[in-house]
């Protein structure tokens, strides 16, 4: 890590830190110290502050005046209500842009889809299909001309099930319901329905909020084991 260049120091120390927060050394509710992760990059702690806000805006980072700053710790109502955030978000911004979507976006969503299926029928994991997740709804993204509310979309959603509740998110579904998840959007792009486009975009998002608010930081082990 010493190797920085000056001007990404702050990007690569926010990376850095991301990677700890997604392997899990950086649990949901650990002390995240500057002095510290300054002290084992060797740098200085200007560019460790400012990654540090950086996650905060990210919704990763919990900090609050005079206390410890903190990997954010989200009850199940939390989660639930961050899902359907977003969900509500993206749905109602994709069906205000729908016109926008062109023949070439639906091939390569359906290209994506294609690969997810080719990664289920050879047993592979929805790790696996992580990146094809977030290109699918990059390019949903894409014609949304309002960086706000794709702003607030990535923080409600990914911030939890890409970084903070990783290890958990790859298992609420297996690969092929991701498939159909997926499938599932694209059919309802192709009606050009506004009214089907959001319904269906938004139950994809309350429905993993549902699964996804079992592991939260008010929840006993027995019933997530049970799933309630």
């Amino acid at each position: 890590m010493n190797e920085f260049k000056k001007q990404t120091y702050s990007e690569q120390v926010a990376d850095y830190i991301r990677g700890l927060i997604l392997s899990g050394e950086l649990a949901p509710g650990s002390a995240v110290e500057e002095a510290a992760i300054a002290k084992k990059l060797s740098i200085s702690r200007a560019p460790v502050r400012e990654a540090m806000q950086v996650l905060v805006r990210e919704g990763l980072i919990d900090a609050h005046p005079q206390k410890r700053k903190h990997v954010k710790k989200l009850t199940s109502k939390q989660i639930k209500n961050s899902y359907f955030a977003g969900g509500v978000l993206e749905a109602a911004s994709v069906a205000n842009a729908l016109d926008q979507y062109t023949e070439e976006d639906l091939g390569k969503l359906k290209k994506i889809v294609r690969d997810m299926s080719e990664i289920a029928q050879n047993d592979g994991s929805i790790s696996d299909q992580v990146p094809l997740d977030t290109e699918f709804h990059d390019i949903l993204f894409s014609r949304i001309d309002n960086g706000l509310v794709v702003e607030l979309c990535k923080r409600s959603c990914q911030g939890i099930s890409k970084f903070l509740l990783y290890r958990h998110w790859v298992k609420i579904y297996t690969p092929q319901e991701v498939v159909e998840r997926h499938k599932a959007i694209i059919e309802a792009l192709k009606t050009r329905n506004p009214v089907t486009v959001e319904q269906v975009l938004r139950e994809h998002y309350i429905s993993s909020g549902e699964r996804m608010a079992k592991y939260g930081a008010d929840v006993t082990p027995s019933s997530k084991a049970s799933g309630y």
